[in-house]
């Protein structure tokens, strides 16, 4: 794996190799074509020291770009998957939109992680695109019973140790994962009743923390968490104290964190966006409301905050539509298939 990382300085190289995996990220440059040479002479250095097979890139803008144009430089198979925002909003920056079409045009195969998507790609080509899904481990995200001492150390626990009502999301809040509309449907359901929203992760800095700081402090008694960055290891005890997992996004891929929610028998609301409808069937396995709609999203937060049995239903069928249709290993099979496709022996 060879990625950028702005953590670095420029040039930067840093190599850590796990289990057979080799991670190199190296700094980026303040202009982005200066890294992107970068990128290009580390894969053929890389490739010169011990050769590759196929360059597989996990994005469509920057890498997509890169793994196609050194694909043919070394005359390798390259295949480039569609995320999101790569095909959502980069196809509508003229800076960026010469690179997605090179990518697509010219990589050896193009995958993508959801329906939605797949016929925005083909939109913009003829050519057939693989629809591979994301897949969550389940034996890692598995329904567990609720962390106590995570509840406590979070304050979850009231007077009488009663049990604090929770709502969660999970990943980097911001306006395109719905940030408004969860704390204004947030500020609506704590009227009627207190209940903790709970965020496992950050909100994002600039414009999107000053949003959330301006609408944090004009709900009254409010009780917002957010826990700041948690390890994959620990995700499934957060996810145990929502009674509630709550994905408004505007727009969207496959998300990682509704698939885990599902994973751990949470029922979940999200909107009809991106990957979200290959995974959620309204009323089936979980609900659907509409795209920023606070108040369908706050009524929708009620029914099942006050019914245990549809809580437990949905929740149920929603691990089970994991089980069946987003496991790692349906994931590994859709893009072995792809590379025996174009000659490889794996």
């Amino acid at each position: 794996m060879l990625c950028p990382s702005p953590n670095l300085s420029a040039s930067e190289k840093r190599t850590l190799i796990h289990s057979g995996v080799s991670v190199t990220r190296f700094g980026v440059h303040k202009r982005v074509d200066d890294t992107l040479v970068d990128w290009f002479e580390l894969i053929v250095e890389e490739h010169k020291r011990q050769p590759f097979d196929i360059l597989h890139a996990y994005f469509l803008t920057q890498a997509g770009f890169v793994a196609t144009y050194t694909g043919k430089y070394l005359n390798l198979p390259s295949v480039v998957s569609i995320r999101g925002n790569d095909i959502e909003r980069a196809m509508f920056e003229p800076a960026k939109f010469s690179h997605v079409m090179y990518a697509l045009q010219n990589a050896s195969a193009v995958t993508t992680n959801a329906s939605e998507l797949m016929k925005k790609a083909e939109a913009l080509i003829d050519r057939e695109v693989s629809l591979i899904p994301n897949g969550v481990d389940t034996e890692h995200f598995k329904p567990i019973e609720r962390n106590e001492v995570l509840a406590e150390m979070l304050g979850l626990v009231v007077r009488q140790k009663k049990e604090q009502r929770v709502i969660g999301f999970a990943g980097e809040l911001r306006e395109k994962k719905g940030l408004t509309v969860l704390l204004r449907s947030y500020a609506q359901v704590n009227k009627d009743q207190p209940i903790t929203l709970l965020i496992v992760g950050d909100v994002r800095a600039g414009e999107d923390k000053k949003s959330f700081d301006d609408l944090k402090s004009s709900i009254p008694n409010s009780k917002i968490i957010v826990t700041g960055h948690v390890s994959n290891n620990d995700l499934p005890s957060y996810y145990s104290l929502m009674e509630v997992f709550v994905h408004p996004s505007l727009r969207d891929g496959m998300p990682n964190a509704l698939l885990e929610a599902m994973a751990c028998e949470k029922p979940v609301i999200a909107t009809p966006v991106g990957g979200v409808l290959d995974v959620v069937s309204d009323c089936e396995n979980g609900r659907i409301v509409a795209v920023n709609d606070v108040n369908s999203l706050t009524t929708v937060i009620q029914e099942l905050l006050s019914d245990n049995i549809l809580r437990k239903e949905l929740g149920s069928l929603a691990r089970k539509t994991i089980l069946n249709n987003f496991t790692p290993q349906k994931e590994l099979d859709g893009n072995l298939f792809l590379y025996r496709n174009l000659g490889l022996r794996v």
